[in-house]
């Protein structure tokens, strides 16, 4: 078989937070796997890297985490819309933590050969102080990352 012939994208990750970027990368992500005959697994990750300042006020940390439960809920829903109108099985999944870890870590589990993500698109000294997720992927990821702005 010719090498141009392979397709090396079976299992194609997209991550989402569920904003505008993320539909868009996920836009990208099935078109993606609608070509290469691929899976696609949707993660969305419940960030605890703030648990502690949510710690706080009693009360207030179970209504974040429940609220960010309901958003992860409507970003999966998203990408299985979007997977059911191309013809593309859906995958779904939640995880816990800090996100860029999660993501790095479920690709590697779960013998992801791609992962696709949005960006906030962050520069200057607020990328500095924050770092953005879509970067710590990107520079730790052992597999493909297609990123879309």
């Amino acid at each position: 078989m010719d090498r141009t012939e392979e397709n090396h994208f079976k299992r194609i990750l997209i991550a989402t937070d569920g904003s505008k970027n993320a539909k868009r990368a996920a836009s990208y992500g099935v078109n993606l796997a609608k070509i290469a005959s691929a899976e696609v697994h949707a993660l969305y990750v419940i960030s605890t890297q703030h648990a502690v300042t949510t710690r706080t006020v009693k009360g207030w940390s179970e209504g974040f985490e429940e609220c960010l439960t309901n958003k992860g809920r409507v970003a999966i829903d998203d990408v299985e819309k979007l997977g059911k109108e191309a013809g593309v099985k859906v995958k779904p999944a939640f995880l816990k933590g800090i996100p860029a870890v999660k993501i790095l870590e479920y690709a590697q589990e779960n013998n992801i050969d791609l992962v696709v993500m949005g960006t906030q698109g962050f520069t200057g000294i607020k990328k500095f102080l924050i770092g953005s997720v879509a970067e710590k992927v990107v520079r730790h990821s052992r597999i493909p990352v297609m990123v879309i702005r």
